[in-house]
């Protein structure tokens, strides 16, 4: 059993704490931090499990061989960890260039599609502005008093997104 509780807690708010059962041997506090480490990585791989399931739908598949499942299923990791890191980038670095998420060619598409203005007031220019303006195509309201998009609005604009470039590549085939 390890024992923690939260250091640095805010004013207002009671602290946190966490009673951990594990199998694994915990010799000396370096061994329990470890582990608590390892825990509280355990919402990222809730959340990440969530996109693949709601989101991608992995469970709706109806392949019939187990190499089509795999290669499906590695697919949807792929774009399973890609909503989850740009929601989090947009967080973690909300004014970092939006080339490290997004391709010239969407950074184009949201552009034409989404006005810059009434996006929860993010800086022109920004990863943050670009996945607002995903979020939107997504269903997201951005309203100043609403919290950041979610994965949910994310995956729903990501998929728009590329059925919109789907058809604008197509358009100019002819």
């Amino acid at each position: 059993m390890i024992h923690a509780s939260e250091v640095g807690v805010p004013l207002g708010r009671k602290p946190i704490l966490w009673k951990l059962v594990t199998d694994l041997e915990v010799a000396d506090l370096d061994a329990a931090i470890e582990k608590i480490r390892w825990y509280s990585t355990r919402w990222k791989i809730e959340v990440f499990h969530k996109i693949l399931k709601s989101g991608c739908r992995a469970e709706d598949a109806k392949l019939r061989t187990a190499d089509r499942l795999a290669n499906l299923v590695a697919l949807f990791c792929i774009v399973s960890w890609r909503v989850m890191w740009m929601t989090m980038m947009a967080r973690a670095a909300p004014d970092a260039d939006p080339a490290i998420a997004f391709t010239a060619t969407e950074i184009a598409i949201l552009d034409r599609l989404v006005t810059d203005s009434g996006n929860r007031r993010a800086k022109p220019g920004t990863l943050q502005l670009y996945l607002t303006k995903l979020s939107r195509l997504g269903g997201y309201l951005a309203r100043t008093s609403d919290p950041p998009p979610g994965n949910t609005v994310v995956w729903r604009g990501l998929r728009r997104l590329v059925e919109i470039q789907i058809g604008a590549e197509l358009a100019t085939c002819g």
